[in-house]
C-alpha cells in the first residue's frame, strides 16, 4: 500500500484484537478509510466491510481492497495490469505537472503513468476494475516517487528509488469475507454516518490541520484525472484550498466528532486518536461517554517522518529543533 501519514499498520493487532473482544461484530463501518488498510485487515478477518472517505484517491483504495473480491476479479485484473504494463510512456500532464514543473518523479516515469492513466480511462472499465487498476498505477507511482511520504513537497536531489523504472503490480485482493460483500462510499463523513449501519463503527478522523488532500493531492488526481490548474511549488490542486474537513479545525472538531456519534447506527464504537489532535482524551472520553462506557489502550510511536528529519530552513539549513519524537497513539473503545 502507498506510504502514507497516520498509517494504522503498527496498530493493526490492536486494533484486531480489540474487535475481536466485542460480541457479534460481523459488519464494520470504517468512516474514514484512507488507505483501507485497516478495511482489508477487517475484511481478511471475515468481516463485512462498509468504507467510506470523500477524498477519491481513498474512495478507489477502498473499492479495491474492500469491495472487489479476488474470486471475480483477479483473473482479469492480471489480464489488464499485464497489458497496461507494457504501454510505452507518452508525456502529458503528469510529466508536465509533477517531472518538469516540479519533481517528484522522474519524466520517464512520469510519461509511463500519462500513458497508462490515458488508456485507463479509454477502456471504461466496470467500477472494481477500474479501481484495482488505479491502484495498481498509485502503488507503482508510489515505489518510485521522490518524497519523504508526504506531497506538500518533494525532494531537492532525486530518492534512489525514483531511479528505478515504473511497474505495475497486481494488488493484494481477498477473497469475500464470510460475513458479506464489501462496499466503498466516497461520502461526507457525517452523511456516511446517516446512511450506513453496522454492529461497529472504526474511526480513525483527521485531528489536527494536516489535511490529507493536501498531503496527497498527486494521487487525487491521477484518480480523478481532472487536469486541474495547481498552486505554489508543490503544485497542489487548485481546490486543496477550498475543500475542507471540519475535522481539521478545531474550533469546529468536537462537534463535528459529537453529530458523527450522535449519526451512527451501531452498537460499538472504536475511535483511534493521537494525542497531537485537536481534542484531548478527557474531551474524547467525554463525547463517546454519550454512547456506552469507554476503555482506552494507549501506544507510543515514532512521530511523522518530518520530525525525525527536523526543520529547515528554505535553503536546506537546519533550524531549530523539533519539540519531541515519539507521541502516543490511543484507542478509545465504546461498548453499548
Amino acid at each position: 500500500m502507498i506510504k502514507y501519514l497516520g498509517s494504522k499498520r503498527l496498530l493493526l493487532p490492536a486494533i484486531l484484537s480489540a474487535v475481536d473482544a466485542l460480541p457479534d461484530v460481523a459488519t464494520v463501518i470504517d468512516l474514514f478509510s484512507g488507505t483501507s488498510r485497516v478495511g482489508h485487515a477487517l475484511k481478511r478477518s471475515g468481516r463485512r466491510v462498509l468504507a467510506n472517505d470523500h477524498n477519491a484517491y481513498a474512495e478507489a483504495l477502498a473499492r479495491c481492497y474492500v469491495e472487489a473480491d479476488r474470486e471475480r476479479w483477479l483473473e482479469p485484473a492480471t489480464q489488464l495490469i499485464a497489458e497496461l504494463d507494457a504501454l510505452p510512456g507518452c508525456p502529458g500532464y503528469v510529466t508536465e505537472t509533477f517531472c518538469e514543473q516540479s519533481r517528484y518523479f522522474r519524466p520517464e516515469n512520469g510519461a509511463r503513468i500519462d500513458a497508462i492513466r490515458d488508456e485507463i480511462a479509454a477502456r471504461e472499465l466496470p467500477a472494481e476494475l477500474l479501481a484495482i487498476a488505479l491502484v495498481s498505477l498509485m502503488e507503482a507511482a508510489d515505489r518510485v516517487d521522490s518524497t519523504t511520504g508526504v506531497q506538500m513537497a518533494y525532494l531537492k536531489s532525486w530518492a534512489p528509488r525514483a531511479l528505478n523504472p515504473l511497474r505495475l503490480r497486481v494488488p493484494e485482493l481477498l477473497p469475500r469475507a464470510a460475513h458479506g460483500a464489501g462496499e466503498a462510499h466516497g461520502l461526507d463523513a457525517l452523511d456516511a454516518a446517516r446512511t450506513l449501519s453496522g454492529d461497529l463503527a472504526y474511526l480513525d478522523p483527521p485531528y489536527n490541520q494536516h489535511k490529507y488532500l493536501g498531503n496527497y493531492h498527486v494521487w487525487e488526481t491521477l484518480v480523478r484525472w481532472d487536469a486541474p490548474p495547481v498552486y505554489g511549488v508543490a503544485h497542489k490542486r487548485i481546490d486543496c484550498r477550498t475543500r475542507g474537513s471540519a475535522f481539521n479545525s478545531k474550533p469546529r472538531m468536537a462537534g463535528a466528532l459529537r453529530a458523527v456519534l450522535d449519526a451512527l447506527d451501531v452498537r460499538h464504537v472504536l475511535v483511534s486518536f493521537s494525542d497531537e489532535g485537536y481534542l484531548t482524551r478527557e474531551q474524547l472520553i467525554e463525547l463517546l461517554s454519550t454512547r456506552g462506557q469507554v476503555s482506552v489502550l494507549d501506544f507510543e510511536h515514532k512521530r511523522y517522518v518530518g520530525a525525525q528529519i527536523g526543520i529547515h530552513s528554505p535553503s536546506g539549513k537546519k533550524v531549530g529543533r523539533v519539540s519531541h519524537l515519539k507521541n502516543t497513539e490511543s484507542l478509545y473503545i465504546v461498548s453499548s
